[in-house]
């Protein structure tokens, strides 16, 4: 084999930080080395955000649990006295005690008036 036929197999050597030597833009570049910077984000950096004050989670289910609990004396008693009773739970455990209380005593009547009320009278 000729030399220039292995040449011709061989892979030049990468451009590490040098200028390439065919150049297709104009760019000069800022660093003969091309490295990239970064910097981490630490807890400090992170911007703060405001948050909701007076505003509590347990009360949406609290309300949502006296929904459920009247809605259940008219359509679905079963379905929707176990959500009630459920959703009375959570409220309650979120801090929001009466409403909770509220749903589920809603909720255990709607259920009696399903399983003993009703059908006597149907």
């Amino acid at each position: 084999m000729d030399n220039n036929e292995k040449n011709k197999h061989i892979q030049d050597a990468p451009n590490h930080g040098q200028r390439p030597k065919t150049e297709d833009t104009d760019r000069k570049l800022d660093s003969k080395r091309m490295e990239e910077f970064s910097a981490e984000l630490t807890e400090a950096d992170l911007p703060e955000f405001e948050e909701e004050s007076g505003v509590n989670p347990g009360t949406l289910y609290g309300w949502g649990s006296i929904v459920l609990a009247v809605i259940s004396f008219f359509t679905w008693p079963i379905m929707l006295g176990a959500a009630s009773i459920v959703f009375g739970f959570v409220a309650r455990s979120r801090g929001t005690n009466i409403l909770g209380i509220i749903g589920i005593i809603a909720g255990i009547l709607s259920l009696i008036s399903a399983f003993f009320v009703i059908p006597f009278f149907s």
